[in-house]
């Protein structure tokens, strides 16, 4: 398992921009994108207790998230990850699971991961069956990724960060999403597995800005309850 320093930073659009047009003349635009960007959609699950959500406010080490991500709503490429929080590092497992395969775990049909080649796969499995692991939220922005080979960098910037129930299965386009962020506001990650060169370091946000522990999957479980709370009333 390959841990990674992961760093957040909740910016504006004019600090991103800046830091965007320094940031191009070190680091190379990921290869994937479509105009430089893709869209991410991550369907978060949480057990009985929402042990999960609970982890993340507490700061607890060795927490964990379950996610399903796809990218840019298209279903030939699907992965089911396990993000794990030790200290000040990050590690993610992965593995492929199918459109059908999705259906299935959304419609709380498990058994075939227990048959699963991937160890992950079986993971989640007993994770659905013991501690009653559901769908809790989908987590949708847009991704502009920036990457660097020396030190394994990887810099990203998320906008148009929403939540939304999970009523729909993974390529749904018909839910109720709700932004979480302040008009303005984008998320830029900053990821290295080794060290991060000194010329990408002088290029980040000084000190005295806003280093932020910020969630989108807390962000979007909050503005996903208020939304249901305001229906409701």
């Amino acid at each position: 398992m390959k841990f990674r320093h992961e760093l957040k930073y909740l910016i504006n659009y004019g600090d991103a921009e800046l830091i965007k047009q320094r940031l191009r003349t070190v680091l190379r635009e990921d290869s994937h994108t479509i105009g430089g960007k893709y869209h991410i959609r991550s369907l978060y699950f949480d057990d009985y207790f929402n042990t999960a959500y609970y982890d993340k406010l507490d700061g607890a080490d060795g927490r964990k998230k379950y996610r399903i991500r796809l990218y840019n709503l298209e279903d030939n490429f699907i992965r089911l990850e396990c993000k794990i929080k030790s200290g000040a590092y990050i590690s993610k497992l992965s593995a492929p699971v199918t459109r059908a395969e999705t259906d299935k775990i959304f419609e709380g049909d498990y058994g075939f991961l227990l048959s699963s080649e991937h160890e992950l796969c079986r993971q989640f499995y007993y994770e659905c069956v013991s501690n009653v692991m559901r769908p809790k939220v989908y987590v949708d922005y847009e991704r502009e990724p920036y990457i660097m080979e020396l030190g394994d960098v990887r810099i990203t910037f998320d906008s148009d960060v929403r939540g939304a129930y999970p009523c729909e299965g993974i390529t749904g386009e018909g839910m109720v999403f709700g932004y979480v962020l302040d008009p303005g506001k984008l998320i830029m990650e900053v990821k290295f597995t080794e060290f991060l060169p000194e010329i990408v370091r002088q290029i980040l946000p000084s000190r005295a800005m806003e280093q932020s522990a910020v969630s989108k999957y807390v962000l979007c479980c909050d503005a996903v309850s208020q939304m249901t709370s305001e229906a409701i009333n």
